[in-house]
């Protein structure tokens, strides 16, 4: 889980360390790429005809990671997109780019603070070259980015599956966040109210925090601020070795939000990420500060459970 987007604290804006209205996706037919595989497809552009593979787009985001050092906040904007499913009290939702609209709807929620900008304006040549070409939905786009920032950042390689559905407009999105997305100064009992409608369990709810193990709260999207670990660029269980190693002594920032600070290293922790050291949280936390393999694999579970929330018909190819 994670920190807040908003001032007022929504956790998971904290997934961190092309803003154009597409038309909804239509899955094409042949001439797509496998994943993996070397098939072509061509588009127009500029009054020329250049050629799109699934290779070319895999490259492109690798080196959009590498270089701007951008996964942590690809891996947010995946998870905001697909985190707002819900079959509780609350019901609906699933990724489908709606944070693409700031006319209202997703790309306004709080919890999504720099997502719309920061992020997508990351994407934005990406978003240009496969999606708006028809190539890829935005929503599977997302995914990928995510996906592919993950590897490049050291941690485990997880397979992406299509078919996700651009929204056509902002009124496709949930009607909040509240009640959604989990808000990063809760403890285990909003956890649990958060997630399990989504169908994770105590497991889930840990192994899906250590993709804080990257990324850093900034002031001005979740009112929390710094890092959780020592290398937020690094994708590995540090979050859960750090955690149990460090001392934390607690702390107000500047925008008024409780967190805590290990004054040794400058990292911090939120109260949602503590949270876990409660029973029977604790015990998976443990398992995976012994055990960085244990950790990709539940991580890579949940993970792509999370991606495909609200889907049942998505294909392994473009």
């Amino acid at each position: 889980v994670t920190a807040t987007t908003t001032k007022t604290a929504s956790m998971w804006a904290l997934w961190c360390a092309g803003i154009l209205a597409a038309e909804a996706f239509v899955p094409r037919g042949s001439g797509v790429p496998q994943r993996g595989g070397a098939a072509r497809t061509t588009r127009r552009q500029g009054g020329a005809i250049s050629m799109a593979s699934y290779e070319e787009l895999v490259s492109d985001l690798k080196s959009l990671v590498t270089t701007k050092n951008c996964g942590p906040i690809l891996i947010r904007l995946s998870w905001h997109d697909a985190g707002v499913y819900s079959t509780g009290k609350l019901t609906g939702g699933c990724p489908n780019a709606a944070m693409r609209f700031t006319d209202g709807g997703e790309g306004t929620f709080g919890a999504n603070a720099g997502l719309p900008t920061v992020a997508l304006g990351l994407l934005e040549p990406i978003t240009t070259k496969y999606c708006d070409s028809g190539f890829i939905s935005n929503a599977d786009m997302w995914a990928l980015a995510a996906n592919v920032a993950i590897e490049a950042m050291d941690g485990p390689k997880i397979p992406t599956r299509f078919g996700r559905v651009d929204a056509a407009s902002s009124a496709e999105s949930v009607e909040s966040q509240v009640g959604r997305l989990p808000d990063g100064d809760k403890g285990v009992d909003h956890l649990r109210d958060i997630f399990d409608p989504k169908g994770f369990d105590d497991k889930d709810i840990v192994a899906l925090s250590g993709a804080h193990t990257v990324g850093s709260c900034h002031l001005d999207r979740s009112g929390f601020d710094g890092p959780w670990t020592d290398e937020p660029l690094v994708f590995d269980n540090a979050y859960f070795v750090e955690m149990l190693q460090k001392q934390y002594d607690e702390e107000t920032t500047s925008a008024g939000n409780p967190q805590f600070r290990n004054t040794d290293s400058g990292t911090m922790m939120l109260i949602s990420d503590l949270a876990l050291l409660e029973p029977p949280f604790k015990e998976y936390v443990e398992q995976y500060a012994a055990d960085k393999a244990v950790f990709f694999d539940d991580f890579a579970t949940a993970w792509t459970k999370l991606q495909e929330l609200g889907y049942s018909d998505l294909r392994d190819s473009l």
